[in-house]
């Protein structure tokens, strides 16, 4: 690990990454991710892996909580559920 961290001559999302996760983890996002352009896709879970999720873990009633555990619109899962159906 880089010693001692000098927050103030951080690079902003460097700065926000010590602010976020320490400035252990910080070092090991740098470290690992250096010079690397990254983007971060706007939702956490895959769309393949969270309409199977969706499928096996629907029981009939539980809709609206499966669309706000996996972050997808409600008319997604909507569409989801009634494929399965089928």
């Amino acid at each position: 690990m880089i010693e001692p961290i000098d927050i103030e001559a951080l690079q902003p999302i460097y700065r926000q990454l010590d602010e976020l996760v320490g400035s252990k983890n910080m070092v090991k996002i740098f470290e690992y991710y250096r010079g690397v352009q990254v983007i971060l896709p706007l939702h956490l879970y895959n769309r393949e892996a969270a309409k199977q999720q969706i499928v096996k873990r629907y029981d009939g009633t539980n809709q609206a909580e499966l669309t706000r555990l996996y972050g997808y619109s409600e008319r997604w899962t909507r569409v989801i559920l009634r494929n399965m159906k089928h």
